[in-house]
């Protein structure tokens, strides 16, 4: 969003479109065809820009974007019967309206699959859920009924398995020492049946580790009740699933079931709420720990002196309780520590004493505890919060929009 606030023509995954040139002889024939949420808040630009290359490079694609998720045109009618309430702490998406950004609606795969029915090489999305950008294609090619809920749990699950990437092929796994050389590390790949059965496994060329433990810590991933996984196309239950190691980097998954989806699509909307400034030095031995907590001391006497206003400041003690969620009175460590990295972030609601904060950071080199470095690149900048609230809204009040763009060969 702050990308497309700075440019109307930005505003999606740039990267995404290194892969789609790369590519373009498989799409283009027909081999492959891409599902991608890279369109982020700008769909139509990531498709245009994708239209442009094609063309250049001399390939005719199909191109269809799903839009129609960004609401905040539309808030002040939404508003008007819907309240939008956080869905944390109740409070109604009315008290900040006037400093939204963003506000976007998690569609499902029921737009994207009609997106392939009518002939996309390539189908560009907003905001969708993770999950449908892998049950799409799969109720596109088996021709299931978005009515068929084990179905449609199976393809979310499958999806869900996907959606991080390689942290299901070995990547940020418990047991690491396992996975091996993460050089090349393989991505997973999902080998679907029409029945809902699915085999994980990866590309044998690259390496990489996936076993039903790898698969399982990436089912236990972002789910909340793990009875209930609700999407827009069913509510999943990760209790029923049945896992099991089938050959080396092969897992079977089958038995997975699922109930008819909600009314209610959930909104991701981002509001600006403030500043902060983020910044550290490095204090080392002897009493590296006592000098970090000095120099934090003595920031916060001398922008209470100056009257800087700060809504929240916070310190971390990297290399002694950097990764603790305890107070670092409440750490046991007898022993001195060569160095510590004092990292602080500060909060106010004015940009104007955030910067005057900044001030005062290089001064402590020279006039606080000695033994201090790690401070380079200039005073450091305050940028903007942008804060997210998340709320549900009923299905009936938002329609997705999928839109065609041809590339031809000039």
């Amino acid at each position: 969003q702050k990308q497309k606030l700075k440019d109307s023509k930005l505003g999606y995954a740039p990267d995404f479109l290194k892969v789609v040139e790369k590519i373009l002889p498989n799409i283009a024939s027909g081999e492959v065809k891409i599902v991608s949420n890279a369109g982020g808040v700008n769909p139509i630009a990531c498709a245009q820009k994708i239209q442009e290359i094609a063309e250049e490079s001399g390939y005719s694609v199909t191109i269809a974007v799903v839009h129609g998720d960004n609401i905040l045109p539309d808030i002040d009618t939404l508003l008007s019967s819907e309240e939008l309430l956080h869905m944390e702490t109740g409070e109604s998406l009315s008290s900040i309206k006037d400093q939204l950004l963003s506000a976007n609606v998690y569609f499902g795969a029921a737009p994207i699959a009609e997106a392939l029915s009518k002939g996309a090489n390539i189908v560009v999305t907003g905001r969708v859920t993770d999950t449908g950008l892998c049950l799409a294609p799969l109720i596109h090619e088996f021709g299931w009924s978005m009515d068929d809920y084990d179905l449609m749990a199976a393809g979310t699950i499958a999806g869900h398995i996907l959606e991080c990437g390689a942290q299901s092929s070995g990547g940020n796994y418990t047991d690491w020492k396992r996975v091996g050389d993460f050089t090349h590390i393989g991505f997973p790949v999902v080998e679907v049946s029409e029945d809902g059965s699915f085999i994980v496994t990866k590309n044998d060329q690259f390496d990489g580790f996936v076993h039903s433990s790898t698969v399982k810590e990436q089912l236990l991933y972002e789910i909340g009740d793990p009875r209930e996984y609700i999407t827009p196309d069913c509510i999943a239950d990760f209790t029923s699933i049945n896992i099991q190691d089938v050959g080396k980097n092969r897992v079977l998954v089958t038995n997975i079931k699922g109930k008819c989806p909600t009314p209610l699509y959930k909104v991701s909307a981002s509001y600006l709420d403030g500043f902060k400034l983020t910044s550290n030095l490095t204090y080392f031995w002897p009493d590296a720990l006592e000098k970090a907590q000095v120099a934090k001391d003595l920031l916060l006497s001398r922008a209470e002196l100056r009257n800087i206003n700060l809504n929240t400041f916070h310190a971390d003690y990297i290399g002694y309780s950097g990764c603790s969620e305890r107070p670092v009175s409440l750490i046991n460590r007898s022993d001195s520590p060569e160095e510590v990295q004092l990292r602080f972030s500060a909060v106010s609601h004015s940009a104007n004493d955030l910067n005057r904060l900044a001030m005062e950071i290089a001064p402590l080199i020279l006039t606080g505890p000695s033994g201090v470095t790690g401070f380079a690149g200039g005073r450091p900048k305050v940028s903007e919060i942008v804060a997210y609230w998340p709320a549900l809204i009923k299905k009936s009040s938002v329609n997705p929009k999928i839109e065609f763009i041809y590339s031809t060969i000039k």
